[in-house]
């Protein structure tokens, strides 16, 4: 198994294989938890105006995402896992968009099939990857708003390189990395609002959900299938 770690859109441009799209901070884990909250599904969208089309379209979906980390307005909830976490969204079908992890989907035109990537779900992705033992795993790291890379996405590429080629792994290191580092912003007084700390907890709790998002393709729009492990 060749597994390589890439960076940002040009990554995602060049991921072969079986392609994570990584974004921890927080696209990918917001996505968790929203199936984990009872969302039927996602369209991840990314651009801004697709997003508002799509719920023009179909008033009964979710607007969910950022830009510059707030809310977009009209949105019914920001890129925050705390948000949804005491939603009951039984049923819904949610459009995310964000700066970071939905334009990797949509860039990785290359790729064989495409999961998202979290800690949240990180066992899940790795049995995943181990049951389809596929020749090439392209582990893509999307960044701050897709301009620069960021430890959390490098960090998560890392754990699940690691955990499939046997490498130990030192979780609570990161976190602790993390935390003094590119987690920093969740804990600034003034970014509450739209980023709060309860975030950083909620999308650095390790393996929390048994399922992995996959991309799927319909009527030429990308979905989320949450696929139990």
């Amino acid at each position: 198994m060749d597994i390589e770690i890439l960076q940002l859109l040009e990554g995602a441009k060049k991921a072969q294989g079986l392609t994570v799209i990584i974004d921890v901070f927080r696209a990918f884990s917001t996505a968790c938890y929203a199936f984990g909250s009872g969302i039927q599904r996602i369209y991840p969208v990314g651009d801004l105006q697709m997003a508002y089309q799509l719920k023009q379209q179909n008033p009964d979906f979710i607007l969910v995402g950022e830009r510059n980390e707030q809310k977009p307005e009209g949105f019914d909830f920001g890129n925050s896992p705390s948000q949804l976490l005491e939603s009951d969204l039984t049923g819904k079908i949610m459009v995310h968009t964000t700066s970071s992890g939905t334009q990797g989907i949509a860039n990785a035109t290359g790729a064989d099939e495409i999961l998202t990537g979290s800690f949240v779900n990180a066992g899940a992705i790795i049995d995943y990857i181990r049951k389809q033992n596929p020749k090439k795993v392209s582990l893509v790291c999307m960044g701050y708003s897709c301009q620069y890379p960021t430890d959390e996405d490098t960090l998560l590429a890392v754990y699940i390189k690691n955990e499939l080629e046997g490498v130990a792994n030192d979780f609570q290191a990161m976190v602790e990395q993390l935390r003094n580092g590119d987690g920093a912003r969740f804990f600034a007084p003034e970014k509450q609002e739209w980023a709060p700390a309860a975030d950083f907890d909620l999308c650095l709790s390790l393996n929390r959900f048994d399922f992995v998002l996959k991309v799927e393709h319909e009527n030429s729009l990308n979905y989320l299938m949450k696929i139990n492990v």
